[in-house]
């Protein structure tokens, strides 16, 4: 486990101090070897990130020690990049995709679904994909922005899919809670809509 806490009673000739830690309790020792090389000299004051263990003599002392602004400045860009990486896959993505694979299987089996449906969904998606990929342009440039409803009329057309890869690969309208709300609501309708429509025999073949 490793514990924060201020560095005290620095002997620099000798090599060795003790730690003041943060939540309290006994003082503990610390030697020169136990700081990273290449770091510079250890001095009174610095906040210290450590692990403890027992010498041989049996007393605690403190190892693996880090600087704590050393450490939060490694730790920034690993932080940020997870930030820019997002969630692998959000549950609710996970939950939609399976869903609808799920509805899609048994439609077919019971009412016969016509495997044009599923071209249709990859389609609708593919130009929904590149409407969110246009609108995040448009948005950076600060030009012309694609209507929120427009996007929300393509998940319902059928396009949900490719809006729910644009939402997550291209981190485009992904941390509006709003719109995102709206947007599952539209996953919901279109599923539902799926289920109705096939159930009634009118996804069977192309409408004449």
């Amino acid at each position: 486990m490793a514990f924060q806490g201020t560095l005290t009673r620095w002997n620099d000739d000798r090599g060795f101090g003790f730690i003041k830690p943060d939540g309290g309790g006994q003082d503990i020792f610390v030697n020169i070897k136990a700081f990273p090389r290449g770091r510079g000299r250890p001095a009174d004051g610095a906040r210290l990130v450590f692990t403890v263990e027992t010498g041989p003599d049996g007393r605690k002392r403190a190892c693996a020690v880090d600087y704590v602004a050393a450490r939060q400045s490694r730790a920034a860009p690993r932080a940020r990049a997870v930030a820019r990486s997002g969630p692998a896959w959000p549950l609710l993505s996970v939950i939609a995709f399976s869903t609808f694979a799920v509805v899609y299987a048994f439609a077919a089996w019971r009412w016969g679904l016509s495997a044009w449906v599923l071209g249709a969904y990859a389609l609708l998606s593919v130009v929904t994909f590149l409407v969110y990929a246009v609108d995040k342009s448009a948005a950076e440039r600060q030009a012309w922005r694609v209507p929120e409803a427009h996007l929300h009329l393509l998940a319902f057309a059928g396009g949900w899919p490719g809006a729910t890869l644009a939402q997550q690969w291209l981190r485009h309208k992904s941390k509006k809670a709003e719109f995102r709300f709206v947007h599952w609501l539209v996953v919901l309708a279109n599923l539902v809509g799926l289920v109705v429509l096939a159930s009634q025999g009118a996804l069977r073949e192309w409408p004449v």
